[in-house]
């Protein structure tokens, strides 16, 4: 009996001891089977689709994987979309052209937002929460709904038109709505916040006292932003213009209604591609390549960022 009942209590042990573990590892498998679902699945379903060939069915393409008379598999694989990409200088313009239009946003976003963060990490214990709550209020209404009152404003007979024409400032209405200008600002304005938000919270660990010693050692202030307060928060720079940067250059609907017909993003490209040329593999080559652009750039960013902290 105190042989059984030993080991009847060494097994309740060890179920006791392993419930934890198990408790683990169903926490850290949730976040894998999501983005395995919601990620994993329909890349390889656009993958699969851009290895594939245009044929007039629905759906537009043709199948990659399909079963022979002997019951043998048989994968044809297209590489003629992938080289059509690079080939046409559509898509080569539209490429460069979407990096340019995000690489310029994403410094606009920086120059306007690390100040506002600053302002926001330093004020009042009360006015932060205020000031905080402005930054993420826009969050509060749909984006498209954000993009359209831009184009009531910029238009012809707009706000701004109207309020420079009542301030004598010009003589006619400005073509601002449908231009480069308008494309940066709706790209500047909507993409801000993800700007602010990871700078505030690296200046708001900064510490002080850092500052302080720097005072006390004779360090003027701008030259103590610089040396300490700068390089302190590259973390956070390196996270805002990333979270500006990739959703930038895909973006769509701001070139759309606010840009004009010369306006070529390749957002722009991969809709056309899919709903009015109905040509399914060269959309999702095109959606492969700017994925594995993206992915180099975080990539990069990720081993300068480890040099960084080794050095």
């Amino acid at each position: 009996m105190n042989a059984a009942g030993a080991l009847a209590a060494r097994l309740q042990r060890r179920a006791v001891a392993a419930r934890p573990a198990l408790g683990r590892r169903l926490v850290i498998a949730l976040p894998y089977l999501w983005l395995a679902v919601f990620f994993l699945a329909p890349f390889l379903i656009v993958l699969k689709i851009a290895f594939s060939n245009v044929q007039l069915s629905m759906p537009p393409v043709e199948p990659v994987f399909s079963w022979a008379a002997d019951q043998v598999v048989q994968i044809r694989l297209h590489l003629s979309n992938f080289s059509f990409v690079f080939g046409d200088q559509l898509y080569v313009a539209a490429f460069l052209n979407s990096l340019q239009v995000a690489g310029v946003s994403t410094l606009l976003a920086l120059l306007i937002g690390y100040p506002m963060a600053y302002g926001i990490a330093r004020a009042p214990g009360t006015w932060r929460n205020i000031l905080f709550l402005l930054v993420v209020l826009p969050f509060f209404t749909s984006f498209l709904l954000r993009v359209y009152a831009w184009m009531g404003l910029l238009g012809r007979s707009g706000l701004v038109n109207g309020l420079l024409l009542k301030l004598g400032l010009v003589h006619e209405p400005l073509q601002l709505l449908q231009t480069d200008f308008a494309v940066y600002l709706g790209m500047v304005y909507s993409y801000l916040p993800f700007m602010v938000l990871p700078l505030y919270s690296a200046i708001e660990k900064l510490d002080l006292t850092l500052l302080e010693a720097a005072a006390d050692l004779g360090c003027r202030p701008t030259k103590a932003f610089f040396t300490i307060t700068l390089p302190l928060t590259r973390e956070g720079i390196f996270a805002g213009c990333l979270l500006v940067f990739i959703p930038a250059v895909g973006e769509y609907v701001i070139p759309a209604l606010l840009g004009g017909p010369d306006t070529l993003m390749i957002g722009r490209v991969v809709w056309d591609e899919f709903f009015a040329n109905r040509d399914w593999p060269v959309a999702s080559a095109l959606a492969i390549v700017l994925l594995a652009v993206l992915s180099g750039f975080v990539l990069l960013l990720q081993r300068v960022q480890a040099q960084e902290r080794e050095a």
